[in-house]
């Protein structure tokens, strides 16, 4: 599995569009490292970019940005809201697919020994890359500024840990390291005082404040874990803002932190307008946004993934100042490849057409899938009629959780309809791979048997899924809303039809496969799933016709 890292590096000019050009050009320049994100701010005079890719060209990437930024960035001159000490402030490294923090850590400290030795500007890194963890906090080691370093740098216990101990002027220093996902989010209020903002700031931040209770001073913590936040007025937008980096977002997720800030702003006379997201966030950061305000709401959060987006940037205010473009703001529809789900993005109409070309994809297999995903879909909709029906109030929550389990079902077999066509195409590819010499026909076997195995894997996944669904399917016949019980009839038949079209898929594929006791064993299991579905199929259309009476 190709591990996969993500790069942050945030860059003292927000302003002039040729300088952020000219850095990220160095980014697309290598090869696989993409650039994912840029996001000027004009108030801080700060750029943010985000990288993903594989460790080493993320490494290599991000030296050349900060080679860039400290050739056309001046610090000297640099004013902004944010607080900074260099061209490239701030380098972080955070890990995102098939890689440890551990690992991370040593390629972020890869990077900041290249930029302290090659380039000469002061080094220090933080988080889990820095072993001292008495400097490990970005804030401890930023405090004093760009201003201030001249000479802190100068003191032993901040000598920097690679590059010069003397304070680039032009330059400044970096600060590079590795950490967990982090979130910059900010949100508005009606008020243009910084005073009133960092109030609220200090609310809710789980530093908190130095309160005097009498005559001595205590320190009163804030209301929020792994949230870092400041009050600041933006000349831009004319108001002012608590600006928080979310350090921990499983421990204080986003929509947590929005309402949260509203309390405390009410309670201080304020009133929160909106909010603002800095850079990326997660997908499943933006769904369970969604899914808490549905719930708020008492209504089912079983909608589907657009639907969920909508609500969560409604309800966070996500577009008063900007607009908001999941796809743009989303990491995981930024990474996405649009060829792996070309079947599903085709009009019905389109799909059709295509299945009855003379192309062999997509066949049976896909079509399964597919059918699945309606007859799932249907008994999804029946659960959703049932969490919103007149005088069922009480059981929204039971209705809303087989919605939700619907929706997951339906989602993935979605994503099976594409997966079944790719895997047919991996066996073409593999059969077209030359056979002149010994070598080439033990790869080209091996090839074609690799394929082989996921083309069975791939049915046989729609086969379980669509027989997990059918327990949707029959408790919405059993308890659904009566009206729709003709729809999870209608459920019922497309998810057998699903399992028996996957389980030809399965067998068929099976009979290319070397390996006859896994062949048996599957095809063994197979036989049971299929007759599982075809007995609750029975069961779910007796139940229908008993309800309908006719």
């Amino acid at each position: 599995m190709q591990q996969l890292i993500e790069c942050v590096p945030n860059f003292s000019e927000g302003n002039d569009l040729s300088i952020i050009h000219q850095i990220t050009r160095q980014i697309e320049a290598v090869e696989g490292a993409r650039v994912l994100n840029v996001d000027p701010g004009k108030a801080t005079n700060r750029t943010v970019v985000t990288i993903v890719g594989t460790p080493e060209a993320v490494v290599e990437a991000a030296f050349r940005a900060i080679k860039k930024a400290g050739e056309l960035i001046d610090m000297s001159k640099h004013k902004g809201e944010h607080p900074r000490m260099g061209a490239t402030d701030v380098c972080p490294f955070i890990p995102i697919a098939n890689i440890s923090m551990e690992e991370t850590a040593v390629y972020a400290t890869q990077l900041a020994k290249r930029v302290g030795e090659e380039l000469n500007i002061p080094v220090y890194l933080y988080e889990a890359a820095q072993p001292n963890k008495q400097r490990s906090n970005l804030s401890v080691i930023r405090a004093g500024e760009y201003e201030g370093f001249f000479k802190k740098i100068q003191m032993p216990e901040w000598k920097p840990d690679f590059g010069p101990a003397t304070f680039d002027a032009k330059r400044g220093a970096t600060v590079i390291g590795a950490r967990d996902f982090l979130v910059a989010y900010n949100v508005n209020l009606n008020t243009t005082s910084t005073r009133r903002a960092n109030a609220v700031a200090f609310d809710v931040r789980e530093a908190g404040r130095t309160i005097e209770e009498n005559g001595i001073k205590v320190h009163q913590p804030g209301t929020l874990k792994s949230v870092k936040a400041i009050g600041w007025f933006i000349e831009e937008y004319g108001i002012a803002q608590i600006s928080m980096n979310l350090t921990n977002i499983n421990i204080t997720p986003m929509h947590i932190a929005f309402d949260e800030v509203c309390k405390k702003a009410d309670a201080r006379g304020i009133r929160v307008t909106g909010s603002e997201l800095v850079g990326l966030i997660p997908l499943k950061s933006m769904l369970d946004a969604g899914k808490y305000f549905l719930q708020k709401q008492k209504r089912s959060v079983g909608v589907s993934e657009k639907e969920l987006i909508k609500i969560a940037v409604k309800s966070l205010g996500l577009e008063e100042l900007t607009p908001f473009k999941p796809e743009e703001r989303i990491i995981e529809y930024l990474l996405k490849n649009t060829g792996d789900s070309r079947l599903v993005n085709m009009q019905l109409n389109a799909f059709a057409d295509e299945t009855a070309s003379e192309s062999p994809a997509p066949g049976g297999g896909s079509v399964s899938a597919y059918i699945g995903s309606l007859g799932i879909a249907l008994a999804t909709m029946v659960a959703n009629l049932s969490s919103h029906k007149k005088g069922w109030d009480s059981r929204w929550e039971e209705f809303s959780q087989w919605a939700a389990k619907g929706q997951q079902l339906k989602d993935e077999l979605i994503r099976l309809v594409d997966a079944d066509t790719a895997a047919f195409n991996k066996i073409m590819e593999a059969f077209a791979l030359p056979k002149s010499s010994s070598e080439e026909k033990n790869y080209r076997t091996q090839k074609i048997q690799e394929a082989t195995k996921f083309a069975i894997e791939v049915p046989y996944k729609v086969m379980e899924t669509s027989l997990a669904g059918m327990e949707l399917i029959k408790a919405m016949a059993q308890t659904g809303n009566p009206n729709s019980v003709s729809d999870a009839g209608v459920g019922a038949l497309c998810a057998r039809s699903a399992v028996m079209g996957a389980f030809m898929n399965v067998r068929i594929n099976a009979a290319g496969y070397d390996d006859k006791n896994y062949v048996a064993e599957l095809v063994k299991n197979g036989t049971l799933i299929q007759e599982k579905a075809q007995a609750l199929e029975a069961e779910i259309i007796a139940l229908v016709n008993e309800k309908i009476g006719l």
